[in-house]
């Protein structure tokens, strides 16, 4: 169901459109939370560590698709916020196009390379095998992950939210069941991980294809849609790619800092694997309220309510800040607990993965309000149709990641690692900031 988000109380808006975010990106996150548990859990702290090590480059990939996914189709939501109906059309035909080319471009470069990739991390020779059995795995179904995303952005670009939540809990459910089938039952090992997640996301695709077909009709393309256009392809390309790039530079600065962890050992890359998913769990509804602005706010740029965009700036700015401290309290007291379900009380090592765990929520639950600041301006900024600052903002993260990597990892171990994110939204935020604030006088003046 599309909804208009051009009309209303945009607090109210930006708050219930987010809420079905929060809980999507969250069963999203825990596609990796799940194989990392369960690997965890039966198969051992060096699997832990092979599944988790995985982690950087999975982002390189899965950001990749991700940011373009998300920029193309900002366009769409100009288009449907203006009330252009045959540009709705022709931008889907236009996102699922070069979605399918990029993916498959990415996917060539990828696989052959995920050995070699994995040597040049400098991967302990223990977790090197079982790492690349899992990653091999994930590049060959990126073409499964783009069309599941796509759809899903394509209808929150449409103003629904609610749906991709649901179609994303039953992909979850179907990927839960199987891998434990995978792994425990039929003896595939840390394959099975990854093919549960792959079968499971081919399903999820489907459905959302489906769904398209007999309940979104503004979606419904026509065979002259499919006609490439020159204009609308770059429009599309120069909101895209600069979205992709700008997850792809952040990813190599967490590759840096996964090749410096590689060298501390394996409990080290065990704790950083464990405590990266609850930390990729706990900063979802901040990631969703990013979101609903790019949306929010490429709406009602089509429309050309520009004062509407500055009110939900400050409504939503208040409403992430707020969560962000409540869940760094939280992370702080009991992130723990919740670190213990990776290991077990009885695992070798656990205690000392436990304790490096800690020291990661102690440093990044603190400074999630940095974080929260750095989305919220972000994405309104990209719902603008503004590439050129949250690429500089990207490339920032990738120096601050780097530095962390390169000389806090080499003085201050551990927890010099666990330093790079904050740093990283530290260094993103500061241009991110000063380019909102100068759009924010553009938006008042023509108000």
């Amino acid at each position: 169901m599309t909804k208009n988000l051009t009309e209303g109380d945009p607090a109210r808006l930006i708050f219930f459109f987010a809420l079905p975010l929060v809980a999507g990106n969250m069963m999203q996150q825990l596609y990796a939370f799940v194989d990392t548990l369960i690997v965890g859990r039966f198969l051992g702290v060096n699997a832990l560590a092979a599944v988790g090590c995985t982690g950087s480059l999975m982002f390189l990939t899965l950001g990749f698709i991700m940011g373009f996914c998300t920029g193309v189709t900002i366009y769409t939501g100009q288009r449907f916020g203006a009330g252009d109906a045959a540009g709705v059309r022709q931008s889907a035909a236009t996102c699922v196009l070069l979605g399918i080319v990029v993916t498959s471009v990415l996917t060539a470069i990828v696989l052959p390379l995920t050995r070699t990739l994995l040597v040049w991390m400098e991967t302990p020779p223990e977790i090197i095998d079982g790492a690349q059995d899992f990653i091999s795995i994930v590049f060959a179904g990126l073409i499964i992950f783009l069309l599941l995303y796509l759809q899903n952005c394509l209808i929150r670009a449409l103003g629904d939210s609610t749906t991709p939540t649901v179609f994303l809990a039953v992909t979850l459910g179907i990927n839960v069941a199987l891998e434990p089938v995978a792994i425990l039952v039929l003896g595939w090992g840390i394959p099975g991980a990854a093919l549960a997640t792959v079968f499971s996301q081919a399903i999820g695709a489907l459905v959302f294809f489906i769904y398209i077909r007999q309940r979104v009709p503004a979606l419904h393309t026509r065979w002259s849609d499919w006609k490439p256009d020159g204009t609308v392809l770059r429009a599309h390309l120069q909101m895209g790619l600069p979205m992709a790039f700008q997850s792809s530079v952040i990813a190599v600065g967490a590759i840096i800092l996964q090749v410096a962890l590689n060298n501390l050992g394996a409990l080290p890359v065990a704790a950083f694997a464990a405590t990266q998913k609850i930390d990729a769990v706990a900063v979802m509804p901040m990631l969703s309220f990013g979101y609903a602005m790019a949306a929010y706010t490429a709406q009602n740029y089509g429309a050309q309510q520009y004062e509407r965009i500055r009110m939900g700036v400050r409504a939503c700015l208040r409403m992430s800040m707020a969560f962000a401290v409540g869940i760094g309290v939280l992370l702080i007291s009991f992130g723990t607990h919740v670190l213990a379900l990776f290991v077990g009380a009885d695992a070798a090592g656990a205690d000392e993965v436990i304790a490096y765990g800690q020291t990661f929520l102690l440093v990044n639950g603190s400074t999630y309000i940095i974080l929260a600041l750095l989305l919220v301006y972000r994405n309104v900024l990209q719902g603008l149709g503004q590439s050129v600052i949250p690429t500089i903002a990207g490339a920032m993260e990738l120096l601050m990641r780097a530095g962390a990597a390169i000389f806090l990892c080499a003085h201050l171990g551990f927890f010099g690692a666990c330093m790079a994110n904050p740093l990283a939204w530290i260094g993103a935020g500061i241009p991110v900031a000063f380019a909102y604030l100068w759009t924010e006088k553009t938006l008042r003046r023509t108000a």
